[in-house]
């Protein structure tokens, strides 16, 4: 049975006068850690430049939209201050929780995405993504200015969907202090907007790895939580490591926690969340 089509933007005077809001704290599980993301449920879209500006408005690394899009399945964007993007992990994440938690909806959900179909299903206290693996390749040179907006040279440099900055020690990855204008500047390695992600082992004797990842040309100098990244970076550890669950740990100045899991072409990404805070939006008249 074909699904509906999802619904249409109304015309200019039929746009609600207010919308809920909802922000949760993703891929954290206490308040003020993780990715903090914005989660608005709609019945039918609004124009894109509204909700482009909404995101502006909200200044958090990216905001959601969704839509129904027929039974446990709705059609879901993303917004960064500057930009609609293709995947967004943690505003995924953050999504679920709002439909579990504040919606009453149960069992597995589905996402039409600009990145395909994703699922997320509930283990537990985690919600747990699916997503489809982007593994990296070795890059045949680093690209120039690449070790200068880092502030350090990294052992081996790999790319898929972003840049990817392999480092021997964790330390070398959480004391990196980048030049986000020279970030913004690096060629792209994949149709995304010259983002590098920095990464090597744990050493803790808890996580499998650390990353961090920056986004400038976005409009995100530094993400919190990216579990966009870690569909890049899992494919490339488990073969490093020799193994396919991996505990990963994002070293931002929130951080957060992903337990992660090779899965042939597909990476399983569990995560808490917790709401921060409820609302609505005004929406300004037509």
């Amino acid at each position: 049975m074909s699904l509906p089509p999802p619904p249409t933007t109304p015309p200019p005077d039929r746009l609600p006068r207010s919308v809920p809001v909802y922000q949760v704290d993703a891929f954290a599980e206490r308040p003020f850690a993780g990715n903090p993301a914005a989660v608005v449920p709609l019945d039918a879209w609004l124009p894109d430049a509204l909700m482009q500006a909404m995101a502006a408005e909200h200044n958090l690394s990216e905001t959601a939209f969704f839509v129904p899009d027929g039974p446990g399945q709705w059609h879901l964007r993303w917004f960064t201050p500057t930009t609609e993007v293709a995947l967004c992990g943690h505003a995924t994440l953050a999504t679920a929780f709002i439909l579990a938690s504040e919606m009453g909806q149960e069992g597995a959900l589905r996402f039409r995405t600009a990145s395909g179909i994703l699922g997320v299903s509930r283990e537990g206290e985690r919600f747990v993504l699916d997503f489809p693996a982007n593994p990296p390749r070795r890059a045949a040179c680093a690209p120039q200015g690449l070790a200068a907006a880092l502030g350090a040279v990294p052992r081996e440099v790999w790319k898929a969907r972003d840049w990817i900055c392999l480092f021997d020690k964790a330390e070398t990855v959480r004391a990196l202090a980048p030049d986000h204008n020279r970030i913004a500047t690096l060629p792209d390695p994949g149709a995304a907007g010259s983002r590098v992600i920095a990464t090597a082992p744990g050493d803790d004797g808890v996580h499998d790895i650390v990353s961090r990842y920056f986004a400038a040309r976005v409009g995100i100098n530094e993400d919190a939580v990216t579990g966009a990244a870690h569909v890049q970076l899992v494919p490339l550890w488990a073969e490093r490591l020799g193994r396919e669950q991996l505990v990963c740990r994002q070293a931002s100045a929130r951080g957060g926690t992903l337990w992660c899991e090779r899965a042939g072409e597909r990476i399983r990404m569990g995560g808490h969340a917790v709401l921060y805070a409820r609302g609505s939006v005004v929406l300004p008249p037509a």
